[in-house]
């Protein structure tokens, strides 16, 4: 794994890799932000796997995000390639879109700490199979995915129906945030305040429950994606 070379998707400027790039020190990350007009890569030649972040865009929303196109065929040659995938937020949405799934509107935001829990599946994956039946962990979406046919779906929450997802042996999806630090947490309570307002939700609700469960979440985190760096 020392010194491979990823091609990681970045959508908003505080929606970085947070504790995915402490797991892949070593490797060299290629980030391309297209949302700020750097052009996406047509396919991933010589790059072990491809990471695609969060960011406040949706997946339907080609036509006023043009890349997102070119995102989706950067995904589909990553999967044709059986090159490992790691989406996360949008990321897993855009993985869900390239596997055939639909996705859309939620009836309401996901914001803030919310209990994930794991499947049956979990058990047996190769990622989550040590990790807790189940855990608080940061969320920050307002569209969902249908189950692709192929996935296996991992996790779910209240009122996420499927907020992990495997295809295959290498491509994982995550709706939720794993991958948060305290600064990227913060940075996204501030750069998309617009949207927890909306929700009708308070900052000290969001923030408040932070002290209790982002340690824990760190500890997971960090166990998972040492766990797919494995694959590269």
């Amino acid at each position: 794994m020392s010194g491979a070379s990823l091609i990681v998707l970045q959508h908003a400027a505080c929606e970085t890799p947070g504790l995915i790039a402490d797991a892949l020190q070593g490797c060299q990350l290629q980030t391309i932000r297209a949302y700020d007009g750097e052009p996406v890569p047509k396919e991933l030649g010589r790059a072990a796997g491809l990471i695609v972040m969060g960011g406040p865009q949706s997946v339907y929303e080609q036509e006023k995000f043009p890349y997102l196109l070119d995102e989706l065929r950067l995904i589909e040659n990553a999967l044709r390639a059986s090159k490992p995938i790691l989406g996360i937020c949008l990321g897993s949405q855009l993985l869900a879109a390239a596997l055939g799934a639909p996705v859309t509107k939620a009836r309401q935001k996901e914001i803030g700490w919310h209990k994930v829990t794991l499947q049956f599946e979990a058990r047996h994956d190769a990622l989550f199979s040590r990790l807790p039946h189940s855990f608080m962990a940061w969320h920050w979406h307002g569209d969902l995915f249908e189950l692709p046919r192929s996935a296996i779906s991992l996790a779910s929450s209240a009122q996420t129906p499927h907020q992990i997802f495997r295809h295959g042996v290498y491509a994982y999806g995550l709706l939720c945030h794993l991958e948060i630090t305290r600064p990227q947490l913060l940075e996204m309570t501030k750069t998309f305040a617009d949207e927890w307002k909306a929700a009708g939700l308070e900052l000290p609700a969001l923030l408040d429950p932070t002290e209790e469960f982002l340690a824990p979440l760190q500890e997971i985190g960090s166990q998972l994606f040492h766990r797919w760096a494995s694959l590269l």
